[in-house]
């Protein structure tokens, strides 16, 4: 038989490249009850931030509803932004989850006891335009933010609220005829031993929920004691939009906006750790692209917070550590918890409810994070070298010029007002305080020794109270979702 005419056998169809376990999508079932569960690991830490900062500004029930409210949905657009992305522009397109974060609780309250309310989101919708800006710059010069640096900030931000917590405990009016009563300090530390219950006896996602069921329990047990009013509740609405501006046309004092830029600078610390990690799990390691995308989205959270009277994201440690010990990599299930969070903020009575939770009860979920906070950075300084450099006293001076507005609040009152804006926050002084220091001993030859700042190849990203930690890159700062306690 002639070759040519030989039949040959049909090509076989070219098979379809398969999907990468990032952009995999899920049976709905199973995508809603994992995107639920991502909610459940996060909703603590994030309404926990506008609960204690509307309890440090003298806010009524309603606002602090309004506030968890208008939280909510922003942290859900940032969340469904990561997830997605939007162009060549937002998002890194991982399995992350945004939420508000404790770094701008201080200086949130600070600006709003020396200017206002409309000083406090003026700055914040400034500071995120410089965010947005800085983004690309920032994740090619992550190495100016070591965990020498993110680590001694991070230790004074839990330090520095742990004063909050008190305050919301046994009351900030020490004259007051019930200031430490027995029986709130009694619940306080009746609920962070049902929290320690839970996290020590406790299983998989459950210890994960901890401070969320020790809210519920401390809740609970404060109706019969009287604590408790929800009177508020029964006049707000079943589904509403929050507001723009609601505290009047944004101000924009300069010290304001410079503190809040410095904590978003902070935010992009933490945020880089988590999304490095992420990368690193789900097997998509990171381009210098896209964390600048993933910056850049929490940079936007900075003026969709200041326009709707919400806070500040990052990118939140504990659904970081979800991911790791679920092993779920798709980015569609997070999108699916931005989702919902956008829906809970819709519903002004949800708010309404959780911000008639009792002072005590708060205090004391508070008091749990804030102190992990402070031992995450203390974890995180394990990984810098001391032997041999300057960096215990870059570390100790940081630490001594954070902490000293904390213990003498009234040490700047001499000052100009935009330095005491500036000094007189915690969180900023030390982020400044660090970064100089670093940047004198390390990158200048000032310094003893210009042996890098980590001591090991790779640090553990920050974690909120149970979550579960994981490795980040060595060139990742190690920081905290305080969320991303």
């Amino acid at each position: 038989m002639d070759a040519e005419t030989v039949p040959q056998p049909a090509p076989e169809p070219e098979s379809e490249p398969e999907r990468h376990p990032v952009d995999q999508l899920l049976p709905p079932t199973r995508l809603a009850l994992l995107g639920l569960q991502h909610v459940l690991v996060m909703y603590t830490g994030c309404v926990t931030v506008p609960l204690v900062f509307g309890a440090a500004a003298h806010l009524g029930v309603s606002t602090v509803g309004l506030l968890i409210n208008a939280d909510l949905v922003v942290a859900g657009l940032i969340t469904l932004i990561q997830a997605l992305g939007v162009g060549k522009v937002l998002g890194v397109r991982l399995p992350i989850v945004a939420g508000a974060t404790f770094t701008a609780v201080t200086p949130m309250i600070l600006i709003a006891g020396q200017y206002g309310m409309a000083a406090v989101y003026g700055s914040m919708i400034l500071a995120g335009v410089f965010g947005l800006i800085v983004a690309a710059p920032f994740a090619r010069a992550v190495r100016f933010f070591p965990p020498l640096v993110s680590g001694s900030v991070i230790t004074v931000i839990g330090l520095s609220l742990i004063g909050v917590a008190a305050g919301l405990i046994a009351g900030n009016d020490s004259t007051a005829k019930g200031y430490g009563a027995p029986s709130h300090l009694a619940l306080a530390a009746g609920i962070i031993l049902f929290i320690l219950g839970v996290n020590r006896f406790g299983r998989g996602i459950v210890t994960q929920l901890a401070v969320l069921l020790g809210l519920a329990a401390g809740t609970l047990v404060a109706v019969p004691m009287g604590l408790t009013d929800f009177s508020s509740v029964g006049g707000a609405r079943w589904f509403g939009l929050p507001g723009l501006f609601h505290f009047g046309a944004p101000a924009f004092p300069a010290a304001a906006v410079i503190s809040m830029c410095v904590v978003m600078l902070v935010i992009f610390t933490e945020s880089t750790a988590d999304m490095l990690a992420v990368g690193e799990m789900t097997g998509r390691p990171l381009s210098t692209g896209d964390l600048a995308r993933g910056l850049a989205a929490d940079g936007l959270s900075g003026i969709l917070g200041g326009a709707m009277n919400a806070f500040m994201d990052t990118a939140f440690a504990q659904n970081v550590g979800l991911v790791g010990m679920t092993r779920i990599r798709s980015r569609y299930v997070t999108a699916v918890a931005g989702g919902l969070l956008v829906l809970l903020g819709l519903i002004p009575k949800l708010g309404e409810i959780v911000a008639s939770l009792p002072g005590p009860v708060v205090g004391a979920a508070g008091l749990v994070m804030f102190a992990t906070v402070t031992a995450v950075g203390i974890n995180t300084l394990r990984t810098v070298r001391f032997e041999g450099t300057d960096n215990l006293l870059i570390v100790a001076v940081s630490l001594g010029v954070g902490m000293l507005p904390v213990v003498a609040p009234s040490i700047y009152q001499g000052m100009p007002q935009w330095f005491q804006t500036i000094a007189g926050s915690a969180i900023t002084s030390a982020t400044l305080t660090a970064f100089g220091l670093n940047l004198l001993f390390h990158h200048t030859g000032f310094g003893r020794s210009r042996i890098p700042a980590t001591l090991t190849p790779a640090a553990a990203p920050t974690a909120a109270p149970t979550a579960t930690p994981t490795a980040a890159s060595a060139d990742a700062p190690t920081a905290v979702g305080m969320d991303q306690a």
